[in-house]
């Protein structure tokens, strides 16, 4: 009776141990700067005996780059679900909800993983906007401005589409020379009604410069010319995202 007793007490506290584990709270270090197209960055667990693992991309990324006149920029769209400081990225499927977000949040472009393969994820302007940062460290999203210099640097709005758009993927024989390096593909867009748009034909990328309280200024590039057009966008619109170094 004495032993059933004892194991029946140690069982109890067992179970309350067991109990009393906590999720874990980590707390990353910077990024290291791009090395064969990689970045890595550790981390820090608490309290002691937690449970749970970090994001599976929240210690090491692809980081791809270029240079374009005197600017860096990555070469591939941004494909993150945690910002710069480790804490998660909503992903946002649901119509209702992406529509009325101003809150960070991603997708895939019609909430398909195998798209995200080729094309990133769509993120709304607001995860742009955060100040836990959505580039990696030692980069930023480029300003208004800064997609300016990019695009005369590269003879102007009428020629540079041509340069900027990938050798592949582009519909109706859309293909560009991507001659810059920048490798533009068509990755459509997510509009603010969640209506999914124009994969193979368009890429729209943001811009961290906002232009009113509800839009901000864009890019996008277009199968059928070599123009880069300049456009303003709602908040809520999903797009792909490029980074340029700092």
């Amino acid at each position: 009776m004495k032993k059933l007793n004892l194991i029946s007490t140690l069982l109890t506290v067992l179970i309350v141990l067991m109990g009393c584990k906590k999720e874990c709270t980590f707390v990353y270090s910077d990024w290291t700067e791009c090395s064969n197209s990689i970045q890595t960055r550790t981390y820090t667990s608490s309290p002691s005996g937690c449970t749970g693992t970090p994001p599976a991309d929240s210690l090491q990324r692809s980081c791809v780059m270029g240079k374009i006149g005197n600017q860096i920029w990555t070469t591939k769209n941004l494909d993150v679900a945690t910002y710069r400081n480790g804490d998660a990225i909503p992903q946002v499927q649901d119509a209702a909800a992406w529509k009325i977000l101003t809150t960070g949040a991603w997708c895939y472009f019609a909430n398909n993983t195998a798209n995200g393969t080729t094309y990133g994820k769509l993120y709304n302007w607001y995860a742009v906007n955060d100040s836990r940062g959505l580039a990696p460290t030692g980069y930023h999203i480029p300003t208004d401005a800064e997609w300016t210099i990019l695009i005369n640097y590269l003879g102007g709005e009428l020629v540079a589409g041509t340069k900027m758009k990938s050798n592949t993927g582009w519909e109706n024989d859309g293909n560009g020379t991507n001659s810059s390096g920048f490798a533009g593909l068509p990755g459509g867009y997510r509009s603010f009604l969640d209506f999914f748009y124009l994969i193979g034909a368009y890429g729209y990328w943001w811009s961290s410069s906002e232009r009113a309280t509800d839009g901000a200024w864009s890019r996008y590039l277009y199968c059928n010319d070599g123009n880069v057009i300049r456009g303003y966008n709602v908040k809520q619109g999903g797009f792909s995202v490029r980074c340029v170094r700092d």
